[in-house]
């Protein structure tokens, strides 16, 4: 028997369950989970409030690093260290939020060299996310010297993890958020300025007045509309999240009268070389005393209830979830 949240059918809430060790899906590798990540999806799905989950029963959870106590593949050994984020775990296959985990060979990749298991997780799904944002950005010409780049969400996991990899590299850093009370928190991770959230809800001209080179933006809606309006010419925006909403209320203005680019993040389906090679530049760049600060550990146990509170916007920085 394991212990798992569990997710029996949809408008239930999940429950923290023991299973049989034959319940897991049959795949090529089954893990011993000892750390797993607490996500913005997987908060959606523990609680109900948004259409993450598409089969059921479903463990949720959409990264975890363990060691591998069965395989059959010849890619991986009993006893190794494993990661893995993205490819639909936790939506349309059993995840990491449980002590047990069994997946495709396919999907896994060892520990990067120069970060252990928890700190794998507690940059998790968020931290490689904002890693491929950075990189994005940089690939379609924004340096440090292009001007200041907006990161909007900033106290959550994506958006504190952004701000430190672009403070890292040299970049001017200007933060967004809802929680002005965490200007310290977001300065200290190396953001020289910082916006409350409000100035971008408000709906924009096609227009606005040309400010940011680059942008990373986890909100979505309106925020990523305004955020586009006041672009420079030739500036590129990021775009990783929904947090405010799927809509995007905006012009082709910005695209066609200063040439910019909007650039979609997947880190779900993205292939595994460039996971690779994300995971790699994220183990060279991260401040790991940064890191630290920016997460809390919690069991098993409570993660019900902090799902709740990074949905109700009560959570800083990442949340790591220790499997006992």
């Amino acid at each position: 028997m394991f212990d798992a949240l569990y997710l029996e059918e949809a408008g239930q809430p999940a429950a923290l369950r023991k299973l049989p060790e034959n319940a897991l899906p049959d795949e090529e590798v089954t893990v011993r989970v000892h750390w797993s990540g607490l996500n913005y999806k997987d908060a959606l799905a523990i609680t109900g409030r948004g259409p993450v989950v598409r089969a059921w029963p479903m463990v949720p959870g959409i990264d975890f690093a363990g060691v591998v106590e069965r395989s059959s593949s010849p890619d991986f050994t009993v006893g190794q260290q494993v990661m893995l984020n993205g490819w639909g775990v936790g939506e349309k296959h059993w995840g990491g939020l449980a002590q047990k985990a069994s997946v495709r060979a396919a999907w896994l990749l060892p520990l990067p060299q120069g970060l252990n298991a928890q700190q794998v997780l507690a940059l998790g799904t968020a931290g490689f996310t904002a890693m491929l944002c950075v990189q994005a950005l940089v690939r379609e010409g924004v340096e440090p010297g292009s001007g200041p780049v907006l990161v909007t969400g900033a106290t959550g996991g994506v958006g504190s993890v952004a701000v430190m990899l672009l403070a890292r590299l040299g970049y001017e850093v200007v933060a967004v958020t809802g929680r002005l009370e965490e200007q310290p928190y977001l300065q200290k991770l190396g953001a020289s300025e910082v916006l409350a959230r409000s100035h971008f809800e408000m709906p924009s001209r096609p227009l606005e007045k040309a400010r940011w080179a680059g942008a990373v933006d986890v909100v979505g809606g309106q925020v990523l509309a305004s955020v586009c309006a006041a672009m420079k010419p030739q500036g590129v925006v990021t775009a990783c999240g929904l947090a405010g909403g799927m809509e995007f209320p905006a012009t082709v203005a910005p695209f066609i009268l200063r040439g910019v680019t909007l650039v979609g993040i997947d880190s779900v389906m993205c292939p595994k070389t460039v996971r690779q090679d994300m995971w790699e530049r994220l183990a060279l760049l991260v401040n790991k005393d940064l890191l630290a600060e920016m997460t809390r550990v919690i069991p098993l146990s409570d993660a019900i209830t902090a799902a709740t509170d990074l949905l109700d916007g009560k959570i800083k920085g990442r949340l790591v979830v220790e499997v006992p």
